[in-house]
């Protein structure tokens, strides 16, 4: 982390540079004092956020606006085209066409990393992106999630300062391990991904062998209109694999687009990968009583309590024709959802649903989807018009609502059918702890019950050897962090970062299995019975 601080807090234009500056805490664009810069404004703790929550709009929409063109984040990555083929019968939880038995949509599928911009290796320790769009009869239903079912924050208000602090330091434009560490130590609800993140799946040896999830808590309704709340699990069945430390340090010097080429390649020659899609659905009802708050996007479900439920299977099959045009100008969002599924009170989904097509309009034009790539297979007949870039259109139809000349429009009153019920007063809080809820007990679980022998040692040697790089302001809280998880974890990254002196871990990129590393048969299933799930 630099040494160089500013004066004062904050900046100024350069013609008022001796204007007061707030030095009790920060503010909005405007100069007026902000609220909050940790907690979105909700009804209640588990209610919904408010569009009129100033802080959390401008925080987003600037963060979107961030930089130009590549998307911030998920910049690097690359996808295909396929199949999505329903085997079982799922109507009990949801009427949507696209779970019907039997049916098929064509998909498309993103990749990425997270922190990476576009030129960056693929095989840096990452959270890796995973979206799916299934072009459906009732229109395109979009699951944007990654290759870990949790992820570091739970309320909006801190995404874009985490994601920051996974980039580049402002005057160095190096990555900094001090500052990654800063953040997450300073927001333990972080525990359970960076758990994940510094364990064997962080490095996952190709996309093929990593399984996706669509993270979020989203909401399924049946012909009855009975709500349910579901969570998608894509598990590959190529199996699991992951690379070693040494090996991803010599893939990135040899073939930074390792995993693009990988996928490229398989499907050019005939092997298409295939993951198979089950969900664990919780009856709406048992969501205002579940021991863990079930749309805390930091904790799982435990699969003994709500298990898997196989719907059916994917398989990427066709690559695209033109980088660019077809996976670069995709535009993925949670917003696009369809008859008999929805969103749930998840403050994170929630706030994805605003900012991801937000983004888009900023990075891409306000008529993405006019793009081959983003038009769903279904006829539309939406009342948005011109603006750069249009190429569909409504012809002479009128283009207001109401209109006395034939053109439909909607008119739906009362309450959604995938909607919820909230009250209360508006606060900034991250949700109301129920009985189990704490940081560091499913992280911990992670590490004692799911974890090997084995993994633990490499776990331990990673993290200790990203701490030659954080300040010894920070160091101390890196160790209490991972002795909240578990004591004994925390001992041992200790003694190996101190025992090593100042310098980096050797043994952080000593891992010596020159085949990868393959989870060890049955630990899927092992995971699903544990508290944790993989």
């Amino acid at each position: 982390m630099s040494s160089q601080q500013p004066d004062t807090p904050g900046y100024v234009n350069a013609e008022h540079s001796d204007a007061a500056l707030h030095t009790e805490g920060s503010t909005l664009m405007s100069g007026a004092p902000n609220d909050s810069d940790r907690n979105s404004l909700s009804v209640g703790a588990d209610g919904p956020l408010l569009l009129h929550d100033v802080s959390l709009i401008e925080n987003l929409a600037h963060f979107d606006r961030e930089k130009v063109p590549e998307r911030l984040p998920h910049a690097k990555g690359s996808g295909a085209f396929g199949v999505f083929e329903v085997s079982e019968d799922v109507t009990a939880w949801t009427k949507a066409k696209a779970f019907a038995p039997g049916a098929s949509s064509e998909v498309i599928v993103r990749f990425s990393t997270v922190a990476g911009e576009q030129g960056s290796p693929d095989t840096w320790r990452d959270v890796r992106g995973f979206s799916v769009r299934l072009y459906s009869e009732d229109g395109n239903l979009d699951i944007v999630g990654n290759n870990t079912p949790i992820f570091f924050v739970r309320d909006p208000m801190k995404f874009p300062n985490f994601i920051r602090s996974q980039r580049r330091m402002p005057d160095s434009g190096l990555r900094d391990a001090n500052m990654q560490w800063d953040f997450w130590t300073n927001n333990p609800e972080s525990a359970h991904q960076v758990t994940y993140l510094m364990g064997d799946r962080g490095l996952p040896r190709t996309w093929r062998h990593m399984n996706g999830y669509g993270s979020h808590t989203y909401m399924w309704v049946n012909e009855a209109g009975e709500r349910f709340f579901v969570k998608y699990h894509w598990h590959s069945n190529q199996g699991v694999e992951n690379l070693s430390n040494d090996e991803a340090v010599k893939i990135a010097g040899e073939d930074a687009d390792a995993h693009r080429r990988d996928l490229f390649e398989a499907i050019k020659n005939g092997d298409h990968p295939s993951w198979t899609l089950s969900v664990q659905v919780m009856p709406y009802e048992e969501a205002k009583t579940y021991r863990y708050n079930p749309f805390d996007l930091t904790k799982v479900w435990p699969h003994a309590d709500y298990p898997l439920h196989k719907v059916g299977t994917m398989t990427l099959n066709r690559n695209p024709e033109n980088w660019f045009a077809q996976i670069e100008q995709v535009a993925f969002s949670p917003s696009n959802q369809v008859p008999g599924t929805g969103v749930s009170p998840d403050k994170m989904l929630l706030a994805r649903t605003f900012s991801y097509p937000d983004a888009q309009r900023h990075r891409i034009g306000a008529n993405f989807m006019h793009l081959p790539v983003n038009q769903p297979k279904v006829r539309v007949n939406a009342f948005q018009f011109d603006g750069p870039m249009a190429y569909l259109h409504s012809g002479s139809q009128p283009t207001y609502v109401t209109n006395s000349y034939g053109r439909p429009w909607s008119d739906k009153e009362g309450p959604m059918e995938n909607g919820w019920e909230a009250d209360g007063a508006l606060v900034r809080q991250a949700y109301t702890l129920r009985s189990d809820d704490d940081d560091f007990g499913q992280p911990g679980q992670l590490v004692r019950e799911v974890f090997t022998d084995e993994q633990r040692e490499r776990l331990v040697q990673t993290v200790a050897g990203m701490l030659g790089g954080v300040s010894d302001l920070v160091r101390p809280r890196v160790y209490e962090y991972w002795t909240n998880i578990d004591a004994e974890i925390g001992r041992r990254i200790q003694e190996a970062y101190e025992s090593a002196g100042s310098e980096s871990v050797p043994g952080a990129t000593a891992n010596e299995e020159p085949q990868g590393i393959r989870e060890p048969e049955g630990q899927d299933q092992i995971a699903h019975s544990e508290p944790m799930n993989g």
